[in-house]
């Protein structure tokens, strides 16, 4: 075989190996929460707990006005700490971690999960910074 067929199997082999886990994210998603954009975000947070599942050092770089950080590191050792009968609102950078911590919650029976369509990333409300 020539290095170029080779070279291109496993180009094939990386883009496939990122849709597949694209989809499993998407699948994951819809199946564990309800994806939220902005606007629908921003209008419910007052009754809602906003949880950043981003790791200490990103919350502190910059997180969305009245969230709390539980970094999904920690997740399994703080779910006590989330209240069941309130709606979970769920974000982290982009998506894919927040669709993780959004499954771990499901799995110990939380039903009102929500995830931010787009993340911190793409977020337009208030945030706050650490001096």
């Amino acid at each position: 075989m020539s290095p170029i067929i080779i070279i291109d199997i496993v180009l094939i082999a990386i883009l496939l190996g990122i849709g597949i886990n694209e989809l499993y994210i998407r699948i994951m998603a819809k199946k564990s929460a309800t994806t939220i954009d902005q606007e629908t975000f921003r209008d419910g947070m007052r009754k809602a707990q906003i949880i950043d599942v981003r790791e200490k050092d990103e919350f502190d770089a910059g997180h969305i006005l009245g969230a709390r950080n539980i970094p999904y590191s920690v997740l399994k050792n703080s779910i006590g700490s989330i209240r069941k009968d309130q709606p979970v609102y769920i974000y982290d950078q982009k998506r894919a971690i927040a669709v993780r911590a959004a499954n771990k919650l499901r799995k110990a029976g939380y039903t009102n999960l929500y995830l931010l369509k787009g993340g911190y990333q793409g977020w337009e409300g208030k945030v706050k910074k650490k001096n």
